[in-house]
Order: C-alpha cells, then structure tokens, then sequence
C-alpha cells in the first residue's frame, strides 16, 4: 500500500518535502549545514508573517454578508446598487476598535470602527465610518496629533489620559465626540449591539445631474447594549471578537436598518450650521432617517489575516452616483486612508481576494510588488502584453477608455473663495455638546461626569481648568458634575 500522501507537503516553489522534522545536520550531534534550504524558507518566511499594524483601528473583526434595498434611490442617485427595490448586493464589513494596537481589549473606551464594503456591478463602495455619528476633529491636518495623544507615553509605553486631556483641553472642538465616548454608550457590549455611521456627509447625486447631500445610519437591530467601565474590566480582551464569530456560526445573523439623512443644495447654502463640520450631526427634526435598507452578516471568513488583516478600506472607494463633499477630515482621508493601504499591504492590495471588486476590472495601472497575482474574479497577469498608457490608439480593439455618462456634476463652491488657513476652532463646539447633555438621565449623567473625573484627575491644572471651562460652555450643570466627581476621587 503507498505511503504517498493525498496532499503531499512541498516548498513554496511546489517541489515534494520528504521531511518536515528535522533539519540537516553533520553528525547527529554535529551543527547545521548551510545547505538546510528547507529550513532557511521556513525562518525566512516566518521573519516576515506580519505586515506592519494599522496606525489605527488595529484591532478588528470582520464577517461577509448582504445587503438589500427596501427603498428604490433612483430618484436620488444613479448607482446601480441603490436602483429597485429587493436589489442585493454582497459585503464585507470589519468593526473595530480605534486607538490601541493588536495587543489592546475589545472593551476599550474608544469609538468602534464600522466599515462596509459594498461589491457592487459598478466596483466597490466603501462606507468607512465608526459607531459615533460625529468625531473629535473637523480638519485633517490635526489628525496626527490627536491620534499621538491617544497612543501610549512615548517614555513609559504606558497609557497616559493626562495626554489625552491636554490635547482635548486645547482643541474644544472635541468636546461633542468627548462626551459621547465618555458617556454610558462609550464601551460597546458587542459589535452587534452598536450603530454605525458614516460620519462625514457624502453626495448623492441622480440621473438628471442633481447633487444632494446625504449621511449613512446604520441601526443595528439587536438594540443598544453597553458596559461600563467595571463591567468591561471582567470581560476577556477578546470578548467582541469571538461574539461575532459565535453569534453568525450558531444562525444569529447580526443585522442593522440602513438609514440615510438627505439635504439638497440650496438648504446646505443657509443652513444654521456648516453641514460638512465632522463634529456635528444634522438635527433629524429638520433631516429625518429614510430607510433603504437591511444589513446582515453571514458568513465568517476563512482565514482572518488574508481576509480581515489585509482588508483594505477606503473613503476614495466611489461608484457612479456617489461622491465626496467638501467636509475638510473627509478630504483628508480621501489621501490617508489608500496611502496607508500602499505601505502596509503594497501598491496592489486591491487584487486581495477580500478587496479585489467583483467586476471586471480595467485600468493602465501595473507592475508594483505582487503585481500579477490572481484577484479573486479573472486572472489579471499584470494586463499582459496589451497597451499599458491613455489615450492610445486601440480603444476599438478593446483597450480601457473613460465613460463620460457617469461624469459626477460639478462641484460648488462659495462664491469668491480665496485659497487660505481658515481657523474654524471656535466654530460654536459647545451648542450640541450641550444638547446631548441635557438629554441624559441623572444617572447617565453621573456616570458620564465620573468616567471623564478618572482620567481627568491626572491631567495638569490648567488642562483641568479649561476642559472644566467646556463642559461649562456647554452646560453649567456638566461642570459642576465633573468638578464634584473629581472631588470624590481625592
């Protein structure tokens, strides 16, 4: 009977192994010889498992799925995925925590990272939000900084809240995002009991050229559920993770209503506040939610580091009939977000299975590390030997040429605007900060005022004094709530 096995085991160029245990040796007890290529692949490759770590949103979790439109958009925008009711589209989505690294706890007070990316018969849309409908910045170039603040003392590598609190006491455009993440919604239970929002506002923009304004909302309909910090601390670093694999391996598919806030044109030119601030929500009152759709996750990945480490996600992801707008952070991110795909995964990360769209796929961009590599429908080959530049003369012969039908309306812009800084920071940070507030119960209160006093007690005096300032700009209440918790603390 052959001992030949099913699947024999090779080295990476295919070539039969005939042992995997022990290397080459001289002498039983003799040194390695330099020969021992099998083991010299094996260390090298294992030098080399691990990309480097996303600056942010490091930790996460990701699951395919589908989602379904309940409500035709034609009327509001041109792509497909978004025409006729009962349409289905497949996703990816990957949630996440923000500011920790690998070796962080699910169940850190932090915002959640929710981003869906949709493989439509267009080419994907990425929705890349977070689980806050708002954040701590509205201008990219401060980007940096924060994240800086939030990360570990660059001398100890231990946590620093007093870092944390300098910057938000020098930036109060962060007190709105502040007093959410410190509020009894800032530990997520689960990934399946959150929101998700897309934050920023997008464009919308339909068939007869018209642009609209529109935020995403996604409900999750499992309800609301949190920790708090206690609670948190008894809950293994990993809990979220394996809660979303458990949960869709046992047919409890998580799902969220899709929901949008729509504005036209004319109403952003006048509206009381700038509709493409990141630290405001538009008021439902005057944008209610309009429901188009059911999100629901389905299916685990097979192999977490091809599919969800290597997930690649950008904001600059746009299929016809959706588009960007002039929302400062967006346009930050519009660069940010694929740059740091280039550097961590290479320049061809789009031809990952989990990235590659689900259409055909033609452009004149090659070579590259990994360049070639079968993406996950088709067999790319680098394009081959065909004419890699435009415009050229074989656009007849089946060469890519752009299609003018799907060219996004012009953008507008404020009348004689000149090219310069302009200094937003005190662009009214405190109205809608303070309107969350008073929409707390005492005891939410109470534990929102403790939950900044434990971190804020570390902080220097006069950070102390001017975060204490904000909250009392946004209520007086609020700063007396945070000045007693603090005193309680000692």
């Amino acid at each position: 009977m052959s001992n030949t096995p099913k699947f024999p085991l090779t080295s990476v160029n295919g070539a039969p192994i005939a042992d995997d245990m022990n290397s080459i040796t001289a002498g039983e007890r003799g040194p390695v010889s330099f020969d021992n290529w099998r083991m010299f692949e094996k260390l090298a490759h294992f030098n080399r498992e691990r990309i480097p770590e996303r600056v942010v949103h490091a930790r996460g979790s990701g699951a395919y799925g589908t989602f379904t439109l309940t409500r035709d958009m034609s009327d509001y925008s041109i792509a497909r995925f978004l025409q006729g009711e009962g349409t289905q589209t497949a996703v990816f989505q990957r949630m996440s925590t923000v500011g920790g690294g690998q070796d962080s706890s699910d169940y850190a007070r932090d915002p959640r990272g929710f981003a869906v990316k949709f493989y439509t018969a267009e080419g994907n849309f990425d929705m890349v939000g977070n689980n806050t409908p708002v954040f701590f910045l509205r201008d990219g170039i401060k980007f940096p900084d924060f994240i800086h603040s939030q990360k570990k003392n660059p001398a100890t590598n231990l946590p620093d809240p007093a870092a944390a609190y300098e910057f938000w006491a020098n930036n109060p455009q962060s007190l709105h995002q502040v007093t959410i993440l410190m509020s009894d919604r800032g530990i997520p239970a689960s990934y399946r009991h959150m929101h998700g929002f897309s934050s920023h506002t997008f464009s919308f923009w339909n068939k007869a050229g018209e642009r609209f304004w529109m935020k995403w909302h996604f409900k999750t309909n499992q309800g609301i559920k949190n920790l708090t910090n206690a609670e948190a601390a008894k809950m293994p670093a990993f809990g979220a993770h394996q809660d979303l694999v458990d949960a869709i391996d046992r047919g409890d598919y998580p799902s969220w209503t899709v929901k949008v806030q729509i504005m036209r044109e004319a109403e952003a030119r006048d509206y009381a506040i700038n509709p493409f601030d990141l630290t405001k929500v538009w008021p439902h009152a005057d944008f209610p939610l309009i429901e188009i759709g059911q999100l629901e996750l389905n299916r685990n990945v097979d192999n977490y580091f091809a599919e969800v480490e290597q997930a690649a996600f950008s904001p600059g992801n746009f299929v016809p009939g959706i588009s960007a707008s002039p929302d400062k952070m967006l346009q930050a991110r519009l660069l940010a977000y694929p740059d740091a795909h280039r550097y961590r995964v290479g320049a061809n990360a789009n031809q990952l299975p989990v990235n590659a769209p689900r259409c055909p796929v033609h452009h004149y961009q090659r070579d590259g590390a990994m360049a070639g590599m079968p993406p996950a429908f088709g067999d790319d080959n680098n394009q081959g030997g065909g004419v890699n530049f435009y415009p050229n003369d074989q656009v007849d012969n089946g060469a890519p040429a752009p299609v003018p039908e799907v060219t996004e309306p012009p953008m507008p812009i404020l009348g004689e605007a000149w090219v310069k800084a302009y200094d937003t920071q005190d662009e009214d940070n405190f109205t809608q900060a303070g309107n969350l507030y008073r929409l707390m119960s005492d005891a939410q209160k109470a534990q929102l005022s403790m939950n900044i006093a434990e971190g804020l007690v570390h902080a220097s005096e006069s950070a102390r004094q001017r975060m204490l300032a904000q909250f009392g700009e946004a209520d007086p209440d609020y700063a007396a709530r945070v000045r007693s918790a603090m005193a309680s603390l000692g």
